[in-house]
């Protein structure tokens, strides 16, 4: 659910909206639509986990092979998740690019959207 900021009559100034907007939602479901996606669908990631458990396995008999494939298999789940991102980032500047046709409001349920995907990316 998102927090909303009404900018009432009373003007808030800038720094009370940005004060607000770096508050953390509370008590946000389970099942949001906003809440963020994880990084990689999930037969994607079961797809991965199941190529590394045979790569440890494949390591007793062929150890060069192994880390071979591990580093692949590195490099496949770094492209993953870079489309996911860059799928994320697309839908999030379509919500805001829109010439002429955004409010304000628009525009600050984006930047919070932005400060989410942002800090989705540094947690890695």
């Amino acid at each position: 659910m998102e927090r909303s900021l009404l900018v009432t009559e009373n003007h808030e100034s800038t720094a009370d909206v940005v004060r607000q907007m770096n508050e953390e939602p509370t008590n946000v479901p389970a099942n949001d639509a906003n809440a963020p996606a994880p990084l990689l669908a999930r037969d994607v990631a079961d797809r991965l986990n199941g190529s590394w458990r045979e790569i440890q396995t494949g390591f007793v008999d062929e150890p060069r092979r192994a880390v071979q494939q591990a580093d692949e298999l590195v490099a496949n789940a770094i492209k993953n998740i870079a489309e996911t991102f860059a799928k994320e980032r697309e839908n999030l500047e379509a919500q805001w690019d829109r010439q002429g046709d955004v409010s304000t409001e628009d525009l600050r349920v984006a930047l919070t959207r932005y400060r989410s995907f942002f800090h989705r990316l540094l947690s890695m």
